[in-house]
């Protein structure tokens, strides 16, 4: 019988062994950082909205950092050939995320109308597109060389 969380965890079992113990990683130093906060709030006035984003980015940042660098996600890279191909794919699906965005953002909002405007929503999806690219190719690399080694 299936969890309700299981919507979250791959359908290998390798995989899925990994980001169990990720998820239980992230819950003891999210249950940690909890407690730091707590004993912090005796001395500090802490605004508890901020103390709660914080929480939830450390534990997202770390689950997600930790599935990046661990080089699970590509598996059946494992040659030159197969890294360049994803390579490619990975800078197609980056171009079609900018052109996309654009093209929503454009429909929903309209055009920029002055300059500072335009600057903020460049500057938004430059930042998000590169952390996108960014973020792949690290665990495209990761899994390619994780893989070459087993080879």
């Amino acid at each position: 019988m299936k969890s309700w969380i299981s919507f979250l965890i791959p359908d290998d079992e390798y995989k899925e062994k990994k980001m169990l113990y990720f998820f239980s990683e992230g819950a003891i130093l999210l249950f940690l950082f909890l407690i730091t906060m707590i004993i912090c709030n005796k001395y500090f006035d802490l605004n508890l909205d901020m103390v709660l984003m914080f929480c939830i980015a450390v534990f997202l940042i770390y689950v997600f950092g930790r599935y990046i660098l661990s080089g699970i996600e590509y598996t059946d890279i494992a040659t030159e050939q197969a890294y360049k191909k994803e390579l490619k794919v990975i800078c197609i699906k980056t171009i079609n995320f900018v052109v996309i965005f654009m093209l929503l953002y454009f429909i929903f909002t309209g055009l920029p109308i002055n300059q500072m405007e335009w600057i903020e929503i460049l500057g938004l999806l430059l930042s998000l597109s590169f952390l996108w690219f960014f973020t792949s190719f690290i665990s495209l690399k990761r899994s390619y060389m994780k893989n070459k080694e087993l080879l």
